[in-house]
């Protein structure tokens, strides 16, 4: 059955790939055959991810893109498929959050997180979506959104907002894309310890949420790679329009 999850000949594209979550899946994919273009906005984190997979043997490319700039996803796209293939891979990792209590929140702060979160995921999905429809072979697009898209919590609305919409949006492409052969998921993490967060989930302000967990432990981000290479894969061919939760229990804790 492992034959299932093997990805030799896919070309993928991970945006947000030069740290956390992104890193880990594009190391994922990589490892499953998948080739892989790493792109972001810190290049030279790209950079080092690109040599690692390159290290293990794996083909990439890092390729720069800010998915709040519309001109640079046609661009990543024509450069991934011109070093490794025709994109039949999107993971639509890159986003943003703001934590702060809405009536302190600026319109600019609201702005960014949607800016990038929903409407530059939007953007980067609808393009991939494009390509794979011009090039024929189908795919797969996950987009990468949230418990918090399912579950509200306080002071961080924007965030909230835009992975709930993001879900939807999720389902809207289901319907849309698959005339193309295109399926399209979401991947809803919980609460994964990364750089970025281990350092509040350890404080004693983290610490409530770790009760809250029915598995009593945060992620890490290995714990991502069943569920990715699933949606990624032949695996999950019957798969569209799905939402696939991986938080330890805690949204079935929600009340």
């Amino acid at each position: 059955m492992t034959h299932l999850f093997n990805l030799t000949g896919r070309v993928a594209l991970v945006t947000g790939a030069s740290g956390g979550l992104g890193r880990r899946f594009a190391l994922t994919l990589a490892k499953a055959g998948a080739a892989v273009a790493v792109c972001g906005r810190r290049v030279n984190r790209l950079e080092e991810v690109a040599r690692e997979i390159a290290a293990a043997g794996g083909r990439t490319i890092p390729a720069a893109l800010d998915v709040t700039d519309p001109a640079a996803i046609p661009a990543a796209l024509e450069k991934a498929a011109a070093e490794l293939g025709p994109v039949t891979i999107l993971v639509n990792n890159a986003g943003v959050a703001a934590s702060r209590p809405l009536l302190e929140q600026s319109d600019a702060e609201w702005v960014s997180v949607l800016e990038t979160n929903l409407t530059g995921a939007m953007r980067v999905a609808r393009a991939t979506a494009e390509h794979m429809r011009q090039h024929g072979r189908g795919g797969v697009i996950i987009n990468v959104a949230s418990i918090l898209g399912l579950r509200a919590a306080a002071q961080v609305a924007a965030y909230s907002a835009s992975k709930a919409a993001l879900i939807n949006l999720t389902q809207s492409m289901a319907l849309e894309f698959v005339r193309y052969g295109i399926r399209v998921n979401a991947l809803a993490p919980g609460y994964i310890e990364t750089d970025l967060n281990r350092d509040f989930l350890k404080s004693p302000a983290g610490q409530p949420l770790l009760k809250r967990i029915p598995l009593r432990r945060f992620g890490e981000p290995s714990d991502l790679d069943g569920a990715l290479l699933l949606l990624a894969s032949d695996a999950g061919r019957y798969m569209t329009g799905s939402v696939v939760v991986v938080d330890g229990g805690l949204s079935a804790s929600f009340t």
